[in-house]
């Protein structure tokens, strides 16, 4: 089944489909400084043309949005982005929002999403660009249970899956589909060795050819999936897009990833670092920025790119610490940056080096030219990531800043005093660290007045108080193994 709608453009052409095509549920949805997507369900009758000019909802009830005294909002739909939900079952209408700020009159200074577009109107603004392309690739496990205790005498989690190495002993129920129980296979794929093999060490294809199928029905197109290098871990390849539709895509993925493995009886996550020893879940980005038709990174320099295109990444790389409160915006993003598992911490460019943080893909072809970011990862609300990134290669274009010669050394190789050494700076080790990054350099997101003082401080409270300090306050399970009998 068909889940892409037309291109809408006007709230009586919504109607009508909505009529004709048995709709019963429009389905609007946004997304809170978290990254998390929140929904309000109308029942198909009760919707007409003015419904799409404002949908009231309580902002106080999304944390660190409004006070109750002054809790009224509205949520606007971007009719231009509906599609039919894969999963519901009555016929129900997607339709991604920003919120409404009916206080001052604009566009709330709070919403992700908002965000997002102030930091391509400031783009358009300065004459800098006029399109930004943003191409995001997110990781992800699958497993089949997780099982989670946080008590004050118990911090403890435990991860399963059929792939994974801890099972070569263990008794499977159901899992071969003769129906005989208690099998094990015996093949898989072992720590750091899932990258592209065939079935059944790969045992997950079939379940990531839904996700691709479901993507590719409600409209998204899809152009690579493939198991990766750890125990459980897929990703699927999704075609670039604008800035909001890169960011919405984000959205929409994680969604249909996890509702598809729910319905199979799995859980997936797009967690950075779910297992120790193993590789972890990035966000790979790859950005472009055109004016005019032309792609302004193309150029004669190093690798095919433009004098434009190395100032962007001298910008990135001078900010990265700062963006990393958005890019990299868990406690847990940091056990993922750290040597020896693909994650690039160090600060550096190269061509086709997975070491650096980033990378100058070989392609072909101005129009393909572009610059890929490796260190954000899918705890990153996409909408503040990608206009964090935006911003932060804007200054760089505005200062002309070099980002200096090409690293061509495996950089994972290099040692603490190597680094020092040759003056290579690194990404945060923690979130409090990028939080202060952030603060200390938030002149460069509030240009334009992208991202509010308000704003930043409210994200930055709300990072505190509901992962940093309760992660720094926890005893740890492996502290007892080296503490305990001291």
């Amino acid at each position: 089944m068909q889940f892409a709608t037309p291109k809408f453009t006007s709230g009586k052409e919504v109607v009508e489909y909505a009529k004709k095509n048995g709709v019963i549920f429009y389905d609007f949805r946004f997304t809170d400084i978290k990254g998390m997507w929140h929904h309000v369900s109308y029942y198909v009758n009760s919707v007409d043309e003015d419904t799409f000019k404002g949908i009231p909802f309580d902002g106080s009830s999304i944390a660190r949005w409004q006070p109750i005294n002054a809790s009224d909002m509205q949520l606007h739909p971007e009719i231009s982005t509906a599609f039919l939900d894969p999963f519901t079952a009555d016929k129900t209408l997607v339709m991604f929002c920003d919120v409404w700020d009916i206080y001052k009159k604009q566009y709330y200074e709070k919403c992700p999403r908002s965000i997002a577009k102030k930091a391509l109107e400031f783009m358009n603004k300065s004459g800098i660009a006029d399109t930004a392309y943003f191409g995001p690739e997110n990781e992800f496990f699958v497993f089949d249970s997780l099982r989670v205790r946080d008590e004050i005498n118990c911090q403890y989690y435990e991860l399963d899956s059929n792939e994974g190495i801890w099972n070569t002993h263990s008794e499977i129920p159901g899992t071969n589909n003769t129906g005989k129980i208690n099998f094990n296979s015996g093949h898989r794929p072992g720590t750091k060795g899932g990258y592209f093999p065939v079935a059944p060490i790969d045992s997950q294809v079939d379940l990531r050819a839904e996700f691709v199928k479901t993507l590719e029905a409600i409209g998204m197109e899809t152009f690579v999936v493939h198991h990766e290098v750890a125990q459980a871990q897929g990703e699927i390849g999704v075609k670039f897009g604008t800035l909001i539709e890169a960011a919405d895509n984000v959205q929409k993925l994680k969604y249909i990833v996890k509702m598809v493995a729910h319905k199979h009886g799995k859980t997936a996550t797009f967690m950075p670092k779910p297992l120790f020893g193993d590789n972890g879940n990035g966000m790979h980005v790859h950005i472009s920025l055109w004016k005019g038709g032309k792609n302004l990174f193309a150029g004669d320099k190093y690798q095919g790119l433009s004098d434009f295109a190395f100032n962007y990444v001298g910008g990135v790389l001078k900010y990265a610490r700062a963006c990393a409160a958005f890019t990299n915006a868990s406690t847990n993003s940091y056990k993922r940056l750290i040597p020896g598992f693909e994650a690039p911490s160090i600060l550096a460019y190269s061509a086709q080096n997975r070491s650096a943080s980033c990378r100058i893909p070989f392609v072909s072809g101005e129009k393909a030219k572009r610059v890929e970011f490796r260190f954000p990862d899918s705890t990153a609300n996409p909408y503040l990531a990608f206009a964090s990134l935006l911003m932060a290669g804007m200054a760089g274009v505005a200062e002309k800043i070099d980002p200096g010669p090409a690293r061509e050394e495996d950089l994972f190789e290099l040692s603490l005093d190597e680094i020092r050494e040759k003056g290579i700076r690194q990404m945060p080790h923690t979130l409090r660290e990028a939080m202060e990054e952030m603060l200390a350099q938030r002149e460069i997101f509030k240009q334009g007045d992208v991202f509010t003082e308000n704003f930043l401080q409210t994200y930055q409270h709300y990072k505190f108080e509901t992962e940093i300090w309760p992660w720094e306050g926890r005893p740890h399970p492996y502290e007892f193994l080296t503490t305990y009998s001291c």
